[in-house]
Parts: structure tokens; sequence; C-alpha cells
């Protein structure tokens, strides 16, 4: 019986070399890319408009608002009330803060600096939460962070929403 590794070949003719093949361009049926001109991408970010950070904030303490007077309406108590406001502000006050910070007019465009505001956003939400007990007296929990996660939601909402939109542009 021969041995298997003695079949084998050694050195550089045991990898076996296929030689490289061009690709047949003409069988491409993808149409080659052209930039934009300064006049054309105009028109297509004026069709298809997009939600700026400032308008995602706002729809986001207006969710908030909506919430806090439900809540406080359905409870009828101010604390309830204040309590849930104060949840949508934990949301949107480090928000607000990060997004002056990295889309405001003395902005670096660098991932470390957008790695800084969101610590910073990371903290003062942090530091919100741990202080609003000390803040709101008696404080309402479920209020607040019901408000808190419906404010949250909000983004996942308009990127549905818009996604949709979009869908039925093209």
């Amino acid at each position: 019986m021969p041995n298997p590794q003695s079949q084998k070949p050694e050195g550089p003719q045991r990898f076996r070399t296929v030689p490289f093949e061009d690709s047949d361009w003409s069988k491409d049926t993808d149409l080659p890319v052209r930039p934009l001109t300064r006049e054309e991408a105009q028109a297509l970010s004026a069709r298809h408009p997009s939600l700026t950070v400032w308008q995602i904030l706002a729809v986001q303490l207006g969710c908030g608002l909506l919430v806090a007077l439900v809540w406080g309406a359905l409870s009828q108590s101010l604390i309830a009330a204040v309590s849930a406001l104060y949840g949508a502000l934990v949301v949107v006050v480090p928000s607000a803060l990060m997004a002056r910070g990295v889309f405001g007019p003395n902005a670096g465009r660098s991932v470390g600096g957008l790695l800084v505001w969101e610590v910073l956003k990371l903290g003062l939400t942090g530091a919100m939460l741990a202080l609003a007990p000390v803040w709101i007296q008696p404080l309402n929990w479920a209020a607040m962070l019901v408000t808190l996660v419906l404010c949250m939601k909000v983004i996942g909402v308009l990127l549905f929403i818009e996604q949709g939109r979009k869908k039925n542009f093209v």
C-alpha cells in the first residue's frame, strides 16, 4: 500500500495555480456611475428631503409633552405630569447637547469627536436620572420611565416612516 504522504508534491509545485481571466466588460449590464452636477444634486435633495437632527429632537419633545399631558390627565396628578415631562427632558436635553457638539458651527468631523460627545451625552443622561429623585419629590418613576422610553422610540418610528416614504418615491 503506497504511503499517501509520498504522493504529495513538495515545494512550490504542491499549489496549483489558476490563470487569471479578465472579465468581459461587454457583458456587464450595469451602467457606469457618473458624478452628479451641483444642480442635479440639489434637485435630488429637493425631491427626497430628509429629517434634520433638530426636527427629530422637536418631535421627541412634542411626544414627551403629549405623553406628559395624557399621563397627568389620566392620573389627575401634577407630580405624574412633571415626572413624565422630566423623562422627556432626560432624552431631549443630552441629545440636543450632542447634536450641538457634533453638528454645530465649530464641530470637527471626526470619529473621536463623535465618541467624546456620545460619552458626554451618556454621562449627562445618567446624572439626570440619578438626580431625578432629588429634583422632583415625590417622583413618579413609572411616568418618568415610560415617557423616557417612548421618547427614545420616536427615532425608530420616524425612520420607519421615512423609509416607507422613500420607497414610494422610487
